[in-house]
Order: C-alpha cells, then sequence, then structure tokens
C-alpha cells in the first residue's frame, strides 16, 4: 500500500539547501501543493494518519528496546531525528512520549505548518528547514535517526544513508521505513492507490526508485551499520486498519544500529 513521503517541500530555490545532496527538486516541486493539508486526517495525507500508530508502535518498540527503556518510562532522555519531517506527524507523538526530537525537511512549507501545529500543541520540538547532509556536516550527533517513507524520494540514496549515519553517535539506531521495488507494490502502490483508487496523485511514486530489502540493506551495511530487525506493514482494505507481520512485499521497516 502507498504511503505519501514525509519529506514534501516547497520549490528548492525557497529552500537555501546546499547543491549536490539527496534532495530531489522534482520531487520537492511535485509535493508542494498539499504542505497546508497535513493535519487533515480526511485530506491529501489520510494514508498516513492510518499508518501512524502502526509506525509509532514499532519505533517505541525498537527504540525501548534497542536503548532499555522499561515501557512506563516513554521515550524519555532520547535525543531524535526525524528527517524528512513534513508536518510532524511522527515527531509530535514522539515529544510526547518524552523524547528530545528535532525535525528536519526540505520544505520550508512543511516546517512553517509542523512549527505552528507544535506551538499550537504546546510542544517544543526543534523544526528546521536543511537537509541531511547540512546536518551531518555540522556535527551533530543524535541517539536514533528517522527515515521514514522518504528513501524512495532521495536522488541519492547511498549519500543520504551516508549522512544519516553521520549523525548517530556511537551505539545510536536508525530506523527506515520505505516500499518494496516489487510486483505487488507496483500493484498495490501505484496501479492501486495512484491511478483506481486515486488516494495519491498519479506519478506520486517512480516504482524504479522503490528499494528490495535486501537492497536498503547492503545501503546500510555500506553506511557502517548493522542491520538488526527487517518487519513488513500490512494494510487490510476491509478494517482500513494496518498490522506488522513477515511479509515484506509492499511495505516494510528496516532498524541498523552503528557500532559503538
Amino acid at each position: 500500500m502507498s504511503i505519501q513521503s514525509e519529506s514534501l517541500a516547497n520549490h528548492p530555490e525557497n529552500t537555501g539547501l546546499p547543491q549536490g545532496n539527496s534532495v530531489d527538486p522534482a520531487e520537492i516541486a511535485r509535493f508542494s501543493a498539499m504542505a497546508a493539508d497535513w493535519w487533515n486526517p480526511r485530506g491529501k495525507f489520510a494514508p498516513l494518519h492510518r499508518f501512524n500508530p502502526v509506525r509509532l508502535g514499532y519505533i517505541r518498540e525498537a527504540l525501548q528496546g534497542h536503548f532499555g527503556l522499561a515501557a512506563e518510562a516513554g521515550l524519555n532522555g532520547l535525543r531524535l531525528l526525524d528527517i524528512g519531517c513534513g508536518g510532524g506527524l511522527v515527531s509530535e507523538p514522539l515529544a510526547r512520549m518524552g523524547a528530545r526530537v528535532t525535525g528536519a525537511d526540505a520544505g520550508a512549507r512543511n516546517i512553517a505548518v509542523a512549527s505552528l501545529h507544535a506551538g499550537q500543541s504546546g510542544l517544543d520540538i526543534d523544526y528546521r528547514c536543511t537537509s541531511a547532509e547540512a546536518l551531518a556536516e555540522s556535527g551533530e550527533t543524535f541517539d536514533a535517526v528517522l527515515a521514514l517513507e522518504i528513501v524512495e524520494h532521495v536522488a541519492d540514496p547511498a549519500g543520504f544513508f551516508a549522512a544519516c549515519s553521520r549523525l548517530l553517535r556511537p551505539g545510536g539506531l536508525l530506523i527506515a521505513s520505505t516500499l518494496n521495488r516489487s510486483p505487488k507494490a507496483y500493484a498495490l502502490a501505484i496501479v492501486g492507490a495512484e491511478y483506481i483508487l486515486r488516494w495519491l496523485p498519479p506519478g506520486t511514486h517512480d516504482w524504479k526508485k522503490f528499494l528490495k530489502p535486501h537492497e536498503l540493506a547492503k545501503l546500510l551495511r555500506d553506511a557502517g551499520l548493522t542491520v538488526n530487525d527487517v518487519r513488513g506493514a500490512n494494510y487490510n482494505p476491509i478494517s482500513e486498519r494496518w498490522s506488522l507481520g513477515r511479509d515484506t512485499g509492499v511495505n516494510y521497516f528496516m532498524t541498523a544500529s552503528k557500532p559503538g
């Protein structure tokens, strides 16, 4: 099932991003008109709203397990980077769990929406209009980096994950989610979601940019990380609910740690 990228942005000339990074100007321009609709659960980002409970559950489980946190502790004490944060649909719940969250996105319009909504919600989230490469060049590090529904939209996946690895402190954890380049994903995520059900505008995704799990694992290993877990995310169109499982044929999560 297709999930829209959270790395939606306005035109690249308004972002101030350095040249030669993984930000794809065509992807930025494609999604610019949707930025104001982030927090409408029945709007253009309805698929992400439906997906959020499952991905937040996976993120919390992975982080608590990796850092040895008790369930009742939430994510207290962890410094997290949500790269490609969009309007903040993941950043805000993680902040409520007690994490210190930095949300980064290439789109100034997305960051404006996210900052406004966080302020209205009484949440202190450090939102920045920047790229993974620019953050890595600054020397900042985080306990965990989240790269959710973004790698299928970047121009240079290898460079993107190299930057994400630099942003992790030793012993830190990266959590990625993306789409498999499989016939099943083409049928459901592109033909079904974009052209039949019209959940997404046609052309939202390029199937050739989807990554098979072994390809994503290699990118993470090449970036100096150790893959810890791969989990499928499956959508039931009858119940309109997501669940975790072994089937990675369409959507999947992958976690990888940085040796420390």
